[in-house]
């Protein structure tokens, strides 16, 4: 049983107790910064995967 199957009733528990613990207030600040969190890693991820892309072309290139 891995993270991967928690499932809809298990992810209202963890909503549930994040609401409890950091409150009403804090988690529309505390959803945003993990948005904004994860945006910035998926870019860098694209990033890596494009210069990757680019050092890989530009090898094959240079190889013909």
């Amino acid at each position: 049983m891995g993270i991967g199957s928690i499932g809809i009733p298990g992810l209202i528990l963890i909503l549930v107790i994040a609401l409890i613990v950091f409150g009403p207030s804090k988690l529309p600040e505390i959803g945003k910064s993990f948005g904004n969190s994860l945006k910035e890693f998926k870019n860098a991820t694209k990033d890596i995967v494009s210069d990757d892309e680019d050092s890989r072309n530009n090898d094959h290139s240079s190889n013909q």
